[in-house]
This record gives structure tokens, C-alpha cells and sequence, in this order.
């Protein structure tokens, strides 16, 4: 599957549980829409990732959508203690690092 290297590393930094890299994964404007809210800055984002992602698990089931600057993919997103849900998180990036991710229910 050819996910793009910042998406990549955002999936991997939640798999591994490294709040440090989740949030360099974003530029330091960087901006998360999480279904109806917005985080948006570094510091809200590691506020946002230590509460509600880390110790949850990501896998990439499938890239859906592919973009000159970013792409969607459809994602199975389990918080902590649970079986999860589909999801699809559409990242749009530039220099390496994610602009935008937009999380919403499949």
C-alpha cells in the first residue's frame, strides 16, 4: 500500500505510542478535524493525542483517495479497551510534515 511518508508517520507514531513523534508529524500550524472539532497548533494536538489516541491502535485497510498534496485512506481506529470502528482519515500535507488531518466515520 502506498501511503504517503507524513501519513505514514502519523499511523506509526500512534502504533507505537510516541506522542512525540504523532505531533512532529504536523507542521507546528498544523490542524486536526476531528469529526465536528478542530485542534489546531502543536501544543492543542499533543493535548488532544495524550488524551484520546495514545494506546489506541491504527491500521490502514486501504488508500481511497490519492491527491498532489495529500490523500484519504480508510483506516480501522481502536481507542484503548475497544474493538474500534472504520474510519476515514484524510491527511494533506507539504515539506514532510501534515497541514490537515480530517477524521471522520467511514
Amino acid at each position: 500500500m502506498d501511503v504517503l511518508p507524513a501519513a505514514q508517520v502519523y499511523v506509526d507514531a500512534v502504533n507505537r505510542r510516541d506522542l512525540d513523534g504523532l505531533v512532529n508529524a504536523f507542521h507546528t500550524d498544523g490542524r486536526i478535524v476531528d469529526v465536528s472539532r478542530t485542534i489546531t497548533g502543536q501544543d492543542a494536538i499533543r493535548t488532544w493525542a495524550r488524551n484520546e489516541v495514545i494506546g489506541g491502535s491504527l491500521k490502514v485497510l486501504e488508500v481511497v483517495e490519492r491527491r498532489p498534496t495529500g490523500q484519504k485512506l480508510l483506516v480501522r481506529w481502536a481507542p484503548a479497551g475497544s474493538d474500534g470502528w472504520l474510519a476515514h482519515y484524510d491527511f494533506t500535507s507539504d515539506d514532510g510534515r501534515i497541514r490537515v488531518a480530517n477524521l471522520q466515520y467511514a
